[in-house]
């Protein structure tokens, strides 16, 4: 089933969570957005990497609700397999991260952070589907 078939089905099984009318399109961001990047950098965009034809079949598939793009700026998208045995989008962007500015208030450290869950007795675990496209 495609993207958009599987969109529209859950729409309808489930539509008093979902509005009649969006008003206001696009909708007002609370927060903008935007990557520092380094004094004269131009736009980056590599070349899609090469892939083998059930690799393409499958980004077909977890692409079929994206659409298209004409900026100058572009990723290559490759696949990583999860531990169950499917496969995750990834997009490389290495050359990107490469003319970021980083930022001055980076993330805690990941074991100070396990520290402060050392007296937790109830712990959960989350893998979204997708999780680029859900942040």
């Amino acid at each position: 089933m495609s993207g958009q078939k599987c969109a529209r089905k859950v729409v309808c099984e489930y539509p008093n969570v979902f509005l009649e009318e969006l008003l206001g399109l696009p909708p007002i961001k609370e927060v903008e957005f935007a990557i520092e990047l380094v004094s004269g950098t131009s736009s980056i965009s590599i070349a899609p990497y090469r892939m083998a034809l059930i690799g393409l079949k499958k980004l077909k598939a977890q692409l079929d609700f994206a659409r298209p793009s004409f900026l100058p700026w572009g990723a290559p998208v490759l696949f990583a397999k999860k531990k169950e045995g499917s496969m995750r989008i990834c997009i490389d962007y290495r050359q990107l991260n490469k003319v970021t500015i980083k930022n001055k208030y980076p993330l805690l450290r990941i074991d100070d952070l396990f520290d402060q869950l050392k007296s937790a007795t109830i712990f959960s675990k989350i893998d979204l589907r997708s999780g680029y496209y859900q942040l």
